[in-house]
């Protein structure tokens, strides 16, 4: 990584998903690995390009609901043989049957709860404020245009360098921002370096 210590990278816009996906794989076969992608839609095999590995969601969804299984399941056994026993029609203390519904309810409720919370931590969340929010046209990323960014971070970050692999990218049509890191109470800094638009084309 070059100069400026302040870039958070660069951020290329695309109008279709075959130009994002061969803006990535181009990226990805070049070494880069601190990047993202931001699609309206699902956009097949750009996690692959993205070199995305496995969610680790499943099992702290599991982790979770094995520990409200056990939760709901011991308190009803702690409530109903050992707190306040109670004989109901002769049936055991520990009529397990009976317990159940609110273990499976617990095992739900907790399971749910780890797959929002996982969620949130493995995606570094909540952050009030991300380099890309302070982009104008990124909202159009939820309506009709693909973007990769290449983080400053990676190793092989340089600025002309990557800027130059991501102008090169096929189809053309990119638009190239460069992204700063906002420093105190100043608004985000923006620049489009030149030269903006891949030229060429169709």
């Amino acid at each position: 990584m070059d100069s400026n210590s302040h870039i958070y990278g660069l951020l290329a816009e695309y109008e279709t998903p075959h130009g994002v996906l061969t803006a990535t794989r181009h990226a990805h076969l070049s070494g880069y690995r601190k990047m993202d992608a931001y699609t309206p839609y699902p956009v097949e095999g750009l996690a692959e390009c993205l070199g995305a590995s496995p969610t680790r969601i499943p099992f702290i969804v599991l982790v979770g609901a094995i520990v409200g299984a056990a939760s709901g399941f011991l308190l009803q056994y702690y409530t109903m043989t050992i707190d306040y026993p109670y004989n109901a029609g002769g049936r055991p203390l520990n009529s397990w049957p009976a317990f159940f519904p609110i273990t499976f309810e617990t095992s739900i409720l907790l399971g749910s709860l780890g797959a929002l919370i996982g969620m949130l931590f493995l995606n570094g969340l909540p952050r009030p404020h991300h380099p890309l929010l302070g982009i104008e046209r990124f909202e159009r990323a939820s309506q009709d245009r693909f973007f990769l960014c290449i983080e400053a971070t990676d190793p092989k970050f340089h600025n002309q360098r990557t800027l130059e692999l991501l102008l090169g990218t096929e189809p053309v049509g990119a638009v190239i921002e460069v992204l700063h890191e906002p420093e105190g109470d100043d608004a985000l800094e923006r620049e489009i370096p030149e030269p903006a638009l891949v030229n060429g084309g169709g």
